[in-house]
Order: C-alpha cells, then sequence, then structure tokens
C-alpha cells in the first residue's frame, strides 16, 4: 500500500518529498499501527546529522565561486591548454568543466554557471547551436563525479561509507569520462574538418600548463615537508599558502588559487585536517576571500544575495532529505526493502547480472527523479543487495551518481536539459536531439566503470 501511495502521488504530479512524506502520512493515519508523531520525529532525526551539514556548505561554496566571477578564468585558462587542438572550443568546454567540478559539486551550477559562457563563444566561433549544446550539457554530468559533490555526501551519509573515499573514488572515473567526450569532440572535428579555434603560441600554452604544475606540485611539496622532513603540519599548510598569495600576486596567476579548491579540500581531508563537514566551510572561507578580498568581483551585496540563494535550495535539499528519511524508514519498518532485496536474489546471485539490471533501473528512474530524491530513495532499497553480492559500496556509489547525472539530460524532467535549452534559446526538442550522440560516451563510460570497479577504489585503496 505504501508503495502504491507513493506512485499515485508521484504520477498525480505532485513534488517528490511531499509525495513520500504524504504517502507515510495516508499509510500511518490508514493502519493505525503506527503515532502519527512518528512521521515528525523520523524526519527530523533523519536530517540531525554532522555530515549532513556539509550540503548547506558546498551548495554555498559552488553559488560564491559562480558568482565570483572565476568562470572566465577557467575558460581562459582552458583555452591556453587546448584551444588550438582541432574542435578547440568543444575541449576547452570539457577541460573547463574539470576544472569547475573541483569548485561547484553539482551538475547544475556547471551547465548554468559555465554554459553561458561556452555556449556565447562557441556559437560566436561559428560552432552549430547543437553541437555546443550537446557538448556543454554531457560534460556538465562531471560536475557530481570529480569532487567535491552534493549527490556523494547525500549517498555517503545514507549508505555510511567514508566521504573522503568517496570523493577520492571520484576522481579517475571523472577524467574518464572526460576523455570519452574528448574523443567525440575529436570525431565531430575530423568529420567536419574542423581546425584550432587559436594558433598554438608556445609562450601560452605553456604558462597555462605552469599553473597546471603548481596546483600538482603544491600539495606534492608540502606532502614530502610533512611526511618525509616532519614539518608541523599546519604550520607548513599556512606558510604554503602565503607563499601561493604572493606567487598569484607577483606573476598574475590565471587560475592557479580557484583551481586549489579542490586541492586544499580532498588534501585535507586525506591527510586529517578536517572532516568532509568542516572541509566544506573551509571551501566557502576560501570562496569569499577569493571573491571578496583577492579577486574583488563579489560585492557584499551579491554576496547576501547568494546567502539568500543557498538557503532556498538547502531548504529544498534537506527537504526532501527529511522526507526520503520517514519513507525509507517506513520501507525497511513494514519489510518491503527486505522483500525487494529477496526478490532480487531470486531472480540472480551474480554481481554482473545485479549490476546490469541496478543500471537499468537507475537510468529508467533518473528519468523522473532528480539526484537527490532518486538516491535517497534507491540507497535503502539497493544497498543490502549490494553488501550481500560483496559489491563494494563506494563503486556502486559512483555507478548510481553517474546513472543519475545522465538522466538530468534526458527527458522528460532532466533539469540540465532544460537549461541548456534556456540558455541556447532552442527548444526542447531540438536540444533532445542535439544531445543524442553524447549518450555513446556517457553510456561507454557507465559501462566501464561498472565492470572495472579498480578505477573506483585505486585511489581510495591508498590512502584508506
Amino acid at each position: 500500500m505504501l508503495q502504491s501511495l507513493f506512485l499515485f502521488l508521484t504520477i498525480a504530479g505532485v513534488p517528490i518529498a511531499i509525495a513520500m512524506s504524504g504517502a507515510a502520512i495516508i499509510y500511518i493515519a490508514v493502519s493505525g499501527n503506527l503515532p502519527s508523531f512518528v512521521v515528525i520525529h523520523r524526519m527530523i532525526s533523519g536530517i540531525d546529522s554532522f555530515p549532513l551539514l556539509a550540503v548547506p556548505f558546498f551548495i554555498l561554496a559552488g553559488n560564491l565561486m559562480n558568482n565570483a566571477g572565476i568562470t572566465n578564468r577557467i575558460f581562459e585558462i582552458a583555452m591556453a591548454l587546448v584551444g588550438w587542438l582541432k574542435g578547440g572550443l568543444g575541449h576547452v568546454n570539457v577541460m573547463a568543466s574539470i576544472i569547475f567540478s573541483g569548485m561547484s559539486g553539482t551538475a547544475i551550477a556547471d551547465a548554468a554557471g559555465l554554459g553561458t559562457v561556452e555556449i556565447k563563444a562557441m556559437k560566436d566561433a561559428g560552432y552549430s547551436t547543437e553541437f555546443s549544446v550537446g557538448v556543454t550539457a554531457a560534460s556538465a554530468t562531471l560536475g557530481p563525479i570529480i569532487p567535491p559533490s552534493l549527490p556523494i555526501v547525500i549517498y555517503a551519509m545514507l549508505a555510511n561509507v567514508s566521504v573522503g573515499a568517496m570523493f577520492l573514488g571520484g576522481i579517475l572515473p571523472g577524467l574518464m569520462i572526460a576523455a570519452f567526450i574528448m574523443l567525440t569532440v575529436s570525431y565531430f572535428a575530423w568529420k567536419n574538418g574542423w581546425g584550432g579555434d587559436e594558433p598554438f603560441k608556445l609562450s601560452r600554452f605553456g604558462k597555462g600548463l605552469l599553473e597546471v604544475g603548481i596546483v600538482i606540485g603544491w600539495p606534492a611539496m608540502l606532502w614530502v615537508l610533512i611526511t618525509q622532513l616532519d614539518f608541523p603540519p599546519r604550520t607548513t599548510v599556512f606558510a604554503g599558502l602565503i607563499l601561493l598569495f604572493v606567487a598569484d600576486w607577483k606573476f598574475r596567476f590565471v587560475a592557479v588559487l580557484p583551481m586549489m579548491t579542490p586541492v586544499l579540500l580532498i588534501g585535507g581531508m586525506t591527510v586529517g585536517l578536517f572532516t568532509p563537514t568542516e572541509g566544506a566551510i573551509a571551501a566557502c572561507i576560501w570562496a569569499l576571500v577569493l571573491g571578496l578580498f583577492w579577486y574583488k568581483t563579489l560585492s557584499f551585496k551579491r554576496t547576501i544575495k547568494v546567502l539568500l540563494d543557498t538557503v532556498e535550495t538547502t531548504s529544498v535539499v534537506m527537504f526532501i532529505v527529511a522526507a526520503s528519511s520517514i519513507f525509507s524508514w517506513m520501507l525497511t519498518a513494514e519489510g518491503i526493502t527486505a522483500d525487494i532485496a529477496s526478490w532480487i536474489l531470486g531472480v540472480t546471485n551474480e554481481p554482473w547480472i545485479f549490476l546490469l539490471l541496478a543500471n537499468a533501473l537507475m537510468l529508467f528512474i533518473g528519468l523522473f527523479l532528480e539526484p537527490v530524491a532518486a538516491i535517497t530513495i534507491l540507497v535503502p532499497i539497493l544497498l543490502p543487495v549490494v553488501t550481500q553480492l560483496g559489491i563494494d559500496p563506494i563503486h556502486f556509489g559512483l555507478v548510481m551518481v553517474l546513472n543519475l547525472m545522465i538522466g538530468l539530460i534526458t527527458p522528460p524532467v532532466g533539469l540540465v536539459l532544460f537549461i541548456m535549452a534556456r540558455i541556447a534559446e532552442i527548444s526542447i526538442e531540438r536540444t533532445m536531439v542535439a544531445l543524442l550522440p553524447w549518450f555513446i560516451p556517457l553510456l561507454g563510460s557507465l559501462v566501464v566503470i561498472t565492470y572495472v570497479p579498480q578505477i573506483v577504489l585505486w585511489l581510495p585503496s591508498q590512502f584508506y
């Protein structure tokens, strides 16, 4: 009865959070088995979690970066690195998304923030609207795969796995997906005879490569000083940051400091300087320092608006999590999740077949539900089966997130799909057609990540 009520409310167009909580309330009222206060109690306890406190801060950090003019800097450094390749701006699009993914944590922020700059630049350079929309939407899916990631935080909390390990697990899959998308760009460039969008300049390319080298070399240097030479960790990191700002002031780097965001976040969590929640707060402070004081591209008035937008977005996300908490608890209490697990195990006890069926289910669910809602519903149902079949929950989490990111560019409710249509000023139908070729690299990546778990698990195994 519970699942029937939920399906009825969802089909009727009721918002997902209200559908979940409403189904639980109606079920309790009709059955009379539980007191009504259980609904409020379970909803509050579902969001009374310290790790979940990272959610609003990651949302805030992404919003601050998105409103501080960082996108133009990222686009410029990506242009220096790959703009000279054939199909240059297509590669720039993907490279910029890789960099921005380390700041925003959501596909929607990537699509709305970078998408506006990228699509305009590509159309001005003579690329078709369809190609511009397709590559922008496909690369936006990297946002929640490459850390930090809002969906991964939600999954880690529900699945009781390490957020830091999940973040590390997303790095190699994210880079692989980006490589597949760039190969698709290269195919279109070869097919259409496109050249580069700017001449190769060794000085500009070298400067871009130098900035990337600094971003990679800075944490490596600190690691050597702290672990090999026994320098005090906090003092060494603080001195390193001062040195970084001095170098940025003297040499006027384009995007070294913004690109340091994921380095500081993942590095700090890996070496134990802070928890994921504290890391999210540190990312917000970093974004405020860059936007308000260093680049001075973020006004006080604009900051207030960003804070209000963050409150609004956080309210929606937390309401979904709270509603899913009572719904998931009811599913478990009534034995529905156990029945589903038994049914699945009755169909197959082969992990590869289960993963195939799970992918099909998650792709289907992603057509109708946004990622946070889908994760909160699917994790309590599928995780017991994952555990029984010996599948690593970190690996399965990345598979789930990628499935749901593909859902964001798929009708009928793909939010990135609608954002792309609005930015490019074309119809939804035309946007859908433009996206069709880009499902090939995304689905190809999904197959590889699903059946080659080492891609996900190698980095976490080195540190956890």
